[in-house]
């Protein structure tokens, strides 16, 4: 969009059917549904500064050396830079039984791809692990009813109570959730400092049961194996969760595939977003690199 704004001709490439990436998984997240404006906001300046937008197409190296363009401009001419946005994937960890059908990726699970039954293990307890488990325990967001808002987090519209403060009564969950991981000790410290305490207060009043300290044995028709240790490391116990699925959030890994092929053949490219960084997946980070990427063009 910047390097339209600036005069350049542009074309962009998305595999899905609609462009957001990241940003699509996490407008499904309770209390994260202002991302769809953003994409929405995204969807029409691409529009208002004319790039030529293909969905549903994963573009490879080949057709960008070709200069292939689109049926619109007509214009065959060699595209001169190619900015590398190409994200992540779930990254699936090494564990004997991952391949079983119960399993599947928290990009799966919140898109709606796979159907989820009632008692889930979460494989993962970081930012992801956590919007995953909250997106869980619901069928509809209590953020977007404020009366449901208001009881589930004890707070009255009454002028007599003192502070409007009431008793917290939340809905109970509609599925039974684990949270496993393999660090000891608390889950959610590495959550943001000024949000943290409200997922973690949520998977709590869920009843979601943490459990820490784990190595992943197996995976089978009896669902999840963990051996169990403590704090130390002291090896604690064995335990079998019966689960109908195990969702893995288990971090990201960058998309990078186009990176090699197209600098090989001399073509500049600039790699932003989850394609430079899967850790720490930042969306104001990749937003200023594309600004960055699109200020620096001739």
């Amino acid at each position: 969009m910047s390097a339209a704004q600036r005069g350049h001709r542009v074309e962009l490439f998305e595999a899905g059917e609609t462009i957001g990436g990241q940003f699509t998984i996490a407008a499904r997240i309770p209390g994260k549904e202002e991302f769809n404006e953003t994409i929405r906001y995204y969807t029409r300046q691409l529009e208002i500064n004319n790039v030529t937008v293909h969905l549903g197409e994963r573009v490879t190296a080949e057709a960008i050396l070709d200069g292939r363009a689109s049926a619109a401009t007509g214009d065959a001419a060699k595209f001169t830079d190619v900015v590398i946005a190409t994200g992540v994937v779930p990254r699936i960890p090494d564990i004997p039984g991952i391949e079983h059908p119960m399993v599947m990726s928290y990009a799966d699970a919140v898109l709606g791809h796979r159907e989820i039954g009632k008692r889930v293990a979460v494989i993962g307890a970081g930012g992801i692990g956590f919007d995953v488990t909250e997106f869980l325990t619901v069928d509809e967001s209590p953020t977007l009813n404020l009366k449901e808002w208001e009881q589930e987090w004890g707070v009255s519209e009454d002028l007599s109570i003192p502070g409007f403060i009431t008793k917290p009564r939340p809905l109970p969950p509609v599925r039974e959730v684990f949270m496993v991981q393999r660090k000891p000790g608390r889950q959610g410290k590495t959550l943001g400092k000024t949000t943290g305490w409200v997922h973690r207060a949520t998977v709590k009043m869920k009843g979601v049961e943490q459990i820490s300290g784990a190595v992943y044995d197996l995976i089978d028709d009896s669902g999840l194996h963990l051996t169990l240790h403590d704090k130390e490391g002291n090896e604690t116990g064995k335990r079998v969760l019966g689960v109908d699925n195990i969702v893995v959030c288990a971090g990201q890994e960058s998309v990078r595939d186009l990176v090699d092929p197209l600098t090989v053949a001399g073509l500049t490219t600039h790699i932003i977003g989850g394609a430079d960084l899967a850790s720490e997946l930042d969306a104001k980070r990749a937003i200023r690199q594309g600004t960055e990427v699109a200020a620096a063009l001739p």
